[in-house]
């Protein structure tokens, strides 16, 4: 109890305020690790799925499969992709906190920022999902997109660490995930009843069919109720940011890092008997599933990068990490395989099955040059 004790006040000492914030500095296995989950999205899940094309063997067939979403209830590799981008942005909260209110001690002027960068996210969620680019309202889809996610999940966030001690703030994070479940279990929907955990029967698609009617994107995916639980899964790298900051040793800190992920993959296996783990309504055992491993994967970054200091050199990952936003918008508003078709299309006459493969490599290879050049020339877009 009283090693609890100490740790909750060495947190709130390093609570995110105007007087008080704790030393920032770059810790280069965050954007590692955002690289790492971005690579999959620009690239790297098509290269496994064409090299199974091209194989048809069963241990690509596995890996193949991973790099799709399960249907409803469990959790392929490719669960993990919106989650952890949730969680890095909290993690990088109190650095960019500190550094913002440091040159401008104005939590209000703070505040302005983080309205900004919500509206930022949220129009580019529309672009890239929401038929914005329609310029037809009728095709509007308002909430829709993993960056209109982490736009409500960076907001619940804010509002908590800015006006709530340390302690508080744990405690919001475990309400939000606990509120959630208790309207999923008790309030009943139409035709369904209370406690129905199906795509069609959950109080969580039922609000957002209400609420957006014509303008809900169709998928069984929601976003109104979940808002909660993507605030909660934020905290979760905002507390790993705390840790990250803290003056323990780099040691010490993948011990608590990777054995409080641990943790709670264990716990959230335990609240899967009664509350399932479900990406499509971000339940609370997802949360909990998803943030244990996402500190065990930022575990593993910070171990090989920071403390090891193996990866700085040759910074694969960085380099996409550095530039995430333009990544995830430039795959997805340009088809850079028509680059790679340019230079290598002749082939395919040659390759057979594996012209598939060949071309991922390309369409691949013709961003990554792009973001390559971007961190050469020190070109960082950031919203």
């Amino acid at each position: 109890m009283k090693n609890t004790t100490n740790f909750f006040k060495k947190m709130n000492e390093m609570h995110v305020s105007q007087n008080r914030l704790p030393s920032s500095g770059r810790v280069l296995s965050i954007d590692a690790l955002r690289g790492f989950d971005m690579f999959w999205i620009i690239g790297g899940s098509d290269l496994l799925v064409s090299l199974n094309y091209a194989v048809n063997h069963q241990a690509t067939g596995f890996l193949a499969k991973q790099m799709d979403h399960v249907e409803w209830l469990g959790f392929n590799f490719y669960d993990i992709i919106m989650p952890l981008f949730l969680f890095i942005v909290g993690v990088a909260m109190p650095f960019s906190f500190h550094q913002r209110l440091d040159k401008n001690p104005s939590v209000s002027h703070l505040w302005i920022h983080i309205i900004k960068r919500v509206a930022i996210l949220w129009i580019l969620g529309m672009v890239v999902q929401g038929n914005l680019l329609s310029y037809d309202f009728s095709k509007f889809k308002f909430y829709s997109n993993t960056l209109q996610a982490i736009a409500a999940g960076y907001l619940i966030a804010s509002v908590v660490i800015l006006h709530l001690k340390v302690t508080w703030q744990i405690l919001s994070a475990l309400l939000l995930v606990a509120g959630y479940w208790i309207v999923l279990s008790l309030v009943p929907v139409p035709g369904f009843g209370s406690g129905n955990i199906t795509p069609e029967g959950n109080f969580a698609i039922y609000l957002d069919k209400l609420v957006f009617g014509a303008f809900q994107d169709g998928t069984t995916y929601t976003w109104i109720l979940s808002s909660l639980t993507f605030g909660a899964t934020t905290l979760l790298g905002v507390f790993t940011g705390y840790l990250l900051q803290s003056v323990l040793s780099n040691l010490r800190k993948l011990q608590y890092i990777a054995g409080i992920g641990i943790g709670m993959i264990v716990m959230a296996e335990i609240m899967n008997i009664w509350h399932p783990i479900v990406k499509h309504i971000w339940t609370g055992s997802f949360v909990f599933f998803s943030g244990g491993l996402c500190m065990i994967l930022l575990a593993i970054f910070y171990g090989v990068v920071d403390f090891f200091k193996i990866q700085t050199r040759r910074k694969f990952f960085i380099i996409i990490g550095a530039n995430a936003i333009f990544a995830y918008m430039a795959s997805h508003l340009f088809d850079w395989g028509l680059i790679a078709d340019v230079f290598i299309g002749g082939l395919k006459q040659y390759t057979g099955q594996w012209y598939d493969l060949l071309r991922n490599v390309g369409r691949f290879s013709v961003l990554y040059f792009i973001l390559w050049q971007m961190y050469k020339r020190k070109i960082f877009i950031k919203i």
